[in-house]
Formats: C-alpha cells, structure tokens, sequence
C-alpha cells in the first residue's frame, strides 16, 4: 500500500497485491496476478519519496523466497526478494509492515524474523495498538 499521507487522512492512496514477499512485480486485481503485472520498477518510479509504504501480511513462507535469485514458490525470481526491499526502502523514506500473526509468535517463524530485521524493526502487530506504532513510525 502506498500513501501520500498529511496528518489526519490520506490524501492519495494505491495498493497492491504480492504474494509472500515483494519481487518484481505487483498487481491490482488479485484474480488476475498471472496475466496483469505491474513491474515494480514503474512504481518505484511512479510514485516520490514522500509516499509511505505499508505492507500488510504475515510474512510466513519459506526462508528461501527473501534470499535466494528462484526462491519463490510461485515463479523464477531472478532476483532475490531482499534486493526488491532495498530497493523499496531507498525509495521511500517510510516503509512498515503490519503482520496479523499474533506478535508472541513471530520468533517461531525464521522469515517473518528475516523481514523483520530486512526492515530495521518496523514490523508491528496487526492490531489498533500496533497500527498506531506504525502510523506513528510512518509520521
């Protein structure tokens, strides 16, 4: 999800589908993910540095798929998913990630730990306090 935030609204907002971690291309109608990409790069491109990113997901999946070139599940990444958050994170001066797994059990997952530490801690629950700390961090 992208935004072009003030203080009480959003004054712009987009968002996307991926599907486990972030790669080389987005969409917008989930039901057409295979037929109707959207090259990351046009969004990084798209949209200014101003913009807040805010990731919503459980970030439950193999531990190859944030790492490795081919690591995703669903199709041959040639570049591993870690590059594409880099390249995000350079982007956009705020990027967080709500997760709706249930914050005690983030530590039996060793990718939703990978993520967390991809994105310098700015991982919170999926829960009003949680969503608070993130609007908060994206201020």
């Amino acid at each position: 999800m992208l935004s072009s935030a003030c203080k009480t609204e959003f004054k712009h907002l987009e968002h996307y589908y991926f599907h486990n971690f972030i790669y080389e291309n987005v969409w917008k109608d989930n039901a057409r993910r295979h037929s109707e990409n959207i090259p990351l790069e046009d969004v990084l491109h798209t949209y200014g540095s101003d913009y807040k990113v805010i990731f919503i997901g459980d970030a439950s999946m193999s531990p190859y798929e944030i790492p490795h070139p081919y690591g995703s599940v669903e199709h041959m990444n040639e570049e591993p998913g870690y590059v594409w958050m880099q390249r995000l994170k350079a982007q956009f001066d705020h990027v967080v990630w709500l997760n709706p797994v249930e914050q005690q059990y983030w530590n039996y997952t060793h990718s939703i730990g990978m993520t967390h530490q991809l994105l310098d801690g700015e991982m919170y629950p999926l829960t009003l306090a949680g969503m608070e700390q993130a609007i908060k961090s994206l201020s």
